[in-house]
This record gives structure tokens, C-alpha cells and sequence, in this order.
């Protein structure tokens, strides 16, 4: 296991900037409104020989409640598993009390912290270090990590100060880990699935949407499997995103969607099916991956209103009534172990290949019982058909005249092959391709004798008539 490196400090110091360099990545917002990062956000840096695990933490505002009560404590969580704390100050602003309040607590824990000014660009480096002299750490790195001014310097410190081996938590490239990542819009209950799921608040869970914003990925094991979680931030439609941190978290969000093997759409059984459920919908489907709907909250409701939930369900839904439905309840636990069978289903569905005699049999069956019709005189011919990739499955079809195929039957072909192969959870892709025509575009010019001939029988034919 690699060491750990805790980024602590009050917000809006650069922690996120710092954590974005040292790990040569995106992976952390950086927006110059306080409080963007609010989860433990984990990453490697590789910049030297050994590696260590970057930990980026929200901002320690000095409160105990709400949001930045919830903030701070995962920030002292990460600095008390860290091997190495890195105390992140703002050398344009100065010292503040808050700083003050953040040290005093750092020393208590005991932890192995480095000093690190950051922001020095434009400004005095000397003025800088005296104004946190009072703070009495012998050894102070002063950085820009917005332009990776001595965070080189800073790297060679923290390997001089890291122990050999950690115990740090970390991302790894085993690619039989399932990546599933749990989408929906805001305050749906995604947060406090994935604490369930983990057995502990990893995630910052409330009832203020919009809480997470960043997408956080945390690899687990569970009944012998592995799998990678992600928890993305909440999606609304773009005509209500009007901040630019809301914006990137979006686009943090449809990154997760495209990287996953399966999605879990998470809806309020209270609530039903919104707008912005479908807007959700529709960024699984257009990235075309498996997913299952995780309807939360359902031990909350009545049998009344279970029934009127189900019947909204069955008619906003009935599109892709390929895909499982489980009722779950994020806060109790109940409907987990339903819950990830229907992923496991969905994600062996995604991932199944074919062979091109069973495809080329399927799909002479399904021709058979039900040619396409005629358009304009002219009926498509499907001639034959052939894997084209997984997750989703995609089938390359060639034939004559298939620019003209209806899309209905082109629904009829994706009907046909999710009942025979019983496909569930994942949408299924066909492709359609024509055979060139060898002559097209190509005039056929007569030989000589073709031409004495041809004069020939039309003198024949005249003479006759």
C-alpha cells in the first residue's frame, strides 16, 4: 500500500489546484468560489519514485453544523489517516484566524505536518514566509500551483518525509472491476446509496440538493466481487444550470456516465418521474450503457400511494420496459442485494458476445416471421449480420435497399433480439450497411462489333415491320 498526503486548510486556498498538479489530472473542481469540494476526493501522485496517494479535502470553515459542518469532518478524517498532512495557507491573504483555529487542531492530532504558502506568484516570497513565521514550522515550501512554481521542490520534501509503506486507499487499473456509477437528479438520495452500500459516511449525504458536486469514485468489495462506485452530482436540465460550478459538475457527471459499465438511475418514489428524471434517462441512453432504476424511498410510502407510484412508473417508463426496476431504501439498506443482482444482470447483458451463426439464425427467424414491408415498390433484403462491439451490444447488419428501412422495423429487429438472447438492462444497437454497386457511376461503352451488331437488328426490325 502506498503512503498517504492529506491537503488541509481553510477554503479557497488552492487545495484542489494543488491536488489537480501533484496528480497530473482533472479530477478536482477548481472554481475560485469558496467551498467547490466538499467530499475526500483520492489520487496518485507519480510525478517521483515511490508514488503516494493525494487526498484533496473541502475547505475547514470554522463551523460545526450543516454543510460545512459535514465538509470538515471529512477534511479531519483524511488528515487523521494521512501519513503526511500538508497545511495549505494563502500567501496573498495572510494569516487568519481561521488558520489559526485549523493549526491549533492539527497539532493535536499529532499527524507529521509541512507548512506550504501557496499563491506566491505577483507577490514578495519573503513577506510571505515572515507573516506565518509566528506559526514556528522549521521547514516552509512557498509554491504557485496554479502555474507549478516549486512544486517540484514541494514533492521531494514530502518523499523525504513519507514513510516507506501506508495503508492509504487507492484507485487500481484491475479491469475486471465493475464500474457502476449512481446518476440522478438532485437530492434523490445517491450520496446516502453509496454510504449504505460502503458501511460508512464517505460521502457527505443532506438534504440540500445539489450537495455533491464532484464525481467521487471509491473501489469496494463485495461478496467476493470487485467494483468500483461512483457518485456523481445531481443533473438538471440546462435551462435551470446557472452556476459555472454547476456546470462543470455536469460535465463531471456525463464523464462518469460514459466511463461506467453500469448506470443506476436513482428516482424519489415520492416524486415519480420527473423532467429532469428524463433528462437524466436520456444521458444513459444517448452514451448507450446498461442501467438499472433504483426507485429510493419506497419504505416511506403508503400502499396507496405504492400503487399510484407503479402505474406512473409503468406509463412514464414503459420505453425502455427492458430495463429493471428495484424499490430500495437508501437510509434503511432495504433492496440492496436486489439491487445489485439487477446489476450484475444488466453488466452480463452489456459485456455478452456473440457469435455470427447464432446472430445469422436470429436474424433469419426474425425476417421470416416478419419481412420488412414494401416502400415505393421496394422491399430491404437483409442478407446477413455480425457483431459489432459490447456495452452496449452492437449488431452490423448488410443488405440492399436498407436506407429505406422504417425505424419501426428497425424496433421490431431490437425487440426480437433482447427476447431470443434474453438481454435485460442494456440498450441493444443495430447498423445498418448496403453493398456498393460495382457499376455505379460507370457507362457501358460498346465495342465495335457490339455496335455493328446492334445496327444490324435494327435494321432487321424495321425491314419486318
Amino acid at each position: 500500500m502506498l503512503p498517504l498526503v492529506a491537503l488541509v486548510g481553510r477554503p479557497n486556498v488552492g487545495k484542489s489546484t494543488l491536488f489537480n498538479a501533484l496528480t497530473r489530472s482533472r479530477d478536482a473542481l477548481v472554481h475560485d468560489q469558496p467551498g467547490v469540494t466538499r467530499d475526500r476526493n483520492y489520487g496518485v501522485c507519480r510525478l517521483r519514485e515511490p508514488h503516494f496517494v493525494v487526498v484533496d479535502t473541502g475547505g475547514i470553515a470554522g463551523e460545526e453544523e450543516g454543510l460545512a459542518g459535514a465538509t470538515a469532518r471529512q477534511a479531519r478524517a483524511a488528515a487523521e489517516e494521512a501519513d503526511l498532512v500538508l497545511f495549505i495557507v494563502d500567501g496573498r491573504e495572510g494569516a487568519s484566524g481561521l488558520d489559526d483555529d485549523i493549526l491549533r487542531w492539527l497539532r493535536k492530532t499529532a499527524r507529521p505536518t509541512l507548512l506550504v504558502i501557496n499563491k506566491i506568484d505577483g507577490i514578495d516570497e519573503n513577506a510571505a514566509r515572515a507573516e506565518f513565521a509566528r506559526y514556528g514550522f522549521n521547514d516552509v515550501l512557498a509554491i504557485s500551483a496554479a502555474h507549478r512554481q516549486g512544486v517540484d521542490d514541494l514533492v521531494d520534501e514530502v518523499l523525504e518525509r513519507l514513510p516507506e509503506e501506508g495503508e492509504a486507499p487507492m484507485l487500481d487499473d484491475d479491469p475486471s472491476r465493475m464500474r457502476i456509477a449512481f446518476v440522478g437528479r438532485p437530492n434523490v438520495g445517491k450520496s446516502t446509496l453509496v454510504n449504505r452500500v460502503l458501511g460508512e459516511e464517505r460521502m457527505i449525504a443532506s438534504d440540500v440538493p445539489g450537495t455533491t458536486r464532484d464525481s467521487i469514485a471509491v473501489d469496494m468489495e463485495r461478496d467476493g466481487r470487485q467494483y468500483r462506485l461512483v457518485d456523481t452530482a445531481g443533473l438538471r436540465r440546462k435551462s435551470r444550470v446557472d452556476e459555472a460550478v454547476e456546470k462543470f459538475s455536469i460535465v463531471k457527471t456525463l464523464q462518469a456516465i460514459e466511463q461506467c459499465q453500469v448506470a443506476v438511475l436513482m428516482l424519489d418514489a415520492g416524486e415519480g418521474v420527473t423532467d429532469q428524471d428524463a433528462t437524466v434517462l436520456g444521458a444513459i441512453l444517448d452514451a448507450g450503457r446498461a442501467f438499472v432504476v433504483a426507485i429510493n424511498k419506497w419504505d416511506g410510502l403508503t400502499t396507496y400511494q405504492r400503487e399510484q407510484a407503479e402505474a406512473l412508473l409503468s406509463r412514464k417508463l414503459g420505453f425502455v420496459d427492458w430495463a429493471e426496476a428495484v424499490r430500495i431504501s437508501a437510509k434503511h439498506g432495504s433492496g440492496l442485494r436486489e439491487l445489485f443482482r439487477a446489476i450484475h444482470r444488466a453488466h452480463a447483458s452489456a459485456a455478452r458476445e456473440f457469435g455470427t451463426s447464432e446472430l445469422n439464425r436470429a436474424l433469419e427467424i426474425a425476417y421470416e416471421t416478419n419481412p420488412p414491408p414494401s416502400i415505393r415498390g421496394h422491399v430491404s433484403k437483409l442478407r446477413f449480420v455480425h457483431p459489432g462491439g459490447t456495452n452496449p451490444p452492437t449488431f452490423i447488419v448488410h443488405g440492399t435497399r436498407l436506407k429505406v428501412l422504417p425505424d419501426s422495423y428497425t424496433r421490431y429487429l431490437e425487440n426480437f433480439f433482447r427476447k431470443r438472447f434474453k438481454l435485460v438492462g442494456t440498450p441493444v444497437r443495430f447498423v445498418f450497411k448496403e453493398g456498393e454497386n460495382p457499376y455505379e457511376g460507370k457507362k457501358n461503352v460498346l465495342s465495335e462489333r457490339q455496335v455493328a451488331k446492334k445496327r444490324r437488328l435494327i435494321r432487321h426490325v424495321k425491314r419486318n415491320k
